[in-house]
């Protein structure tokens, strides 16, 4: 789900960021229907063009944070089959006083 998310979000900022790019031409005023619709269609490759390989790094991106997750060191940890956590990180028992 955070991943669809991600790459919803990281689309409309791609988006947002294709349509303010000012014009490179600001002399010719007069735009036929059809180069209009050319010129959008351009800007929209564009964009998907740049979702594709941002979805592609955050894949890639999330594949490490997987393989990661499931090595060894973190598998005992994060095992639902244990009796709770390796480290309680909110047990202050624990905690060292400062002098």
């Amino acid at each position: 789900m955070a991943h669809q998310s991600i790459c919803v979000s990281a689309l409309l900022f791609l988006i947002a960021q294709v349509l303010t790019v000012p014009e490179s031409n600001p002399v010719n005023t007069h735009v036929t229907p059809c180069q209009a619709h050319s010129k959008l269609n351009d800007r929209l490759d564009s964009v998907e063009k740049r979702v594709e390989e941002t979805v592609q790094k955050l894949e890639a991106e999330l594949a490490v944070l997987l393989d990661t997750i499931q090595a060894s060191e973190w598998s005992s940890i994060l095992n639902a089959d244990t009796a709770g956590p390796a480290v309680d990180i909110l047990d202050e028992s624990n905690v060292p006083l400062r002098t």
